[in-house]
């Protein structure tokens, strides 16, 4: 065991790692399909089909990046207070896209004239294009390493956020998650809409492939990953180009299924690869001894073990409910049907 670092504290860095897991595998496709309204459907009728899809389900997808957030403020307050500072802006532009995204449902629902509901299923389209872009380039400067102070202050300047791997890694989680919500939604249509959808996922494949073979070269360039891990960072990174492969059979089969967890597991690999890629730290400075290990940024062992005991005792209630939610609108749609859950 590394000095100093208990098992709750590997615990609570793994649950934080898995609800992050959670958010980009769920809500991931909810960007995807968020982006579909203007890059697949051609009219207003095929914007309701395909909002419909996760009209039932957006809302509880993103309690998943809630329940990380406060995990990680419960759980590490360092991290949070480092990451939450130190990234004010980007994370303030995604509550922003989060917040435009969410009222644009109801609006565009109730909107009186086509007007206002075309700038409606705008603001759709325009939060979920920001959110997992911004997301992407938070996840992959952090592991660059930033300028940490002692204290744990980030004093970053624009090209610490902004730079050739961050914007290769927004680019590339936008990407998965546009070809995420087109598997959904292959899934979840039936008619012209779903075979457009698996026809424009399968063009987009080669630039998903082409994008992790860039995004494998930075992280050997440009984080210590593969020096540090070499074994588990090369497996994961084969894991995630074999689920682009099978994701991309499964749409060239007609397999939807196939195709939605595969991509989804691409999502999951890239959480996975940055929290094994980082450990035993939280932060990563550009000075080795400013980066902010795991023992350093946790709670204490108190808080963590009654953290624990709640978690246990609610987590089956959660997923059961999320589990049923999505029995219940299992459904395939037909565009025209109707907009009962828009």
């Amino acid at each position: 065991m590394i000095a100093g670092l208990e098992p709750l504290h590997f615990i609570w860095f793994v649950l934080i790692g898995v609800l992050f897991v959670g958010f980009f595998f769920l809500e991931g496709f909810d960007f995807g399909v968020g982006l579909a309204t203007r890059l697949l459907a051609k009219d207003e009728e095929e914007r309701d089909t395909v909002v419909q899809t996760i009209g039932p389900v957006w809302d509880s997808n993103e309690v998943w990046l809630i329940t990380a957030g406060g995990a990680m403020f419960a759980s590490f307050p360092h991290w949070y207070a480092t990451l939450f500072s130190g990234y004010y802006i980007p994370l303030f532009l995604i509550l922003v896209g989060l917040i435009v995204r969410g009222v644009s449902f109801e609006f565009a629902a109730h909107s009186e004239t086509k007007r206002e509901k075309n700038f409606w299923q705008w603001m759709l389209f325009v939060g979920s294009l920001i959110v997992p872009f911004l997301f992407g380039m938070i996840f992959t400067s952090m592991i660059q390493g930033m300028p940490i102070d002692e204290n744990f202050n980030i004093f970053a300047k624009f090209g610490d956020y902004v730079n050739l791997m961050s914007i290769v890694g927004g680019i590339a989680v936008t990407l998965i998650c546009f070809i995420h919500g087109l598997n959904y939604i292959r899934l979840k249509v039936e008619g012209d809409l779903r075979v457009r959808a698996e026809r424009l996922s399968q063009k987009l494949y080669p630039l998903l492939f082409a994008g992790l073979v860039v995004f494998a070269i930075l992280v050997y360039t440009n984080t210590d990953f593969i020096e540090r891990r070499p074994v588990s960072t090369i497996a994961i990174l084969a894991v995630m180009v074999a689920a682009a492969v099978a994701a991309y059979y499964g749409s060239l089969k007609g397999k939807e299924k196939l195709s939605f967890i595969s991509t989804g597991a691409v999502l999951a690999g890239i959480v996975v690869l940055i929290f094994n890629g980082i450990f035993p730290f939280v932060m990563i400075g550009d000075v080795a001894a400013n980066s902010m290990k795991i023992s350093e940024a946790a709670s204490t062992l108190y808080t963590l073990k009654t953290m624990t005991i709640v978690t246990v005792c609610i987590l089956p209630f959660v997923l059961a409910y999320l589990s049923w939610s999505y029995y219940i609108f299992r459904k395939r749609l037909k565009v025209g049907e109707g907009n009962e859950h828009y």
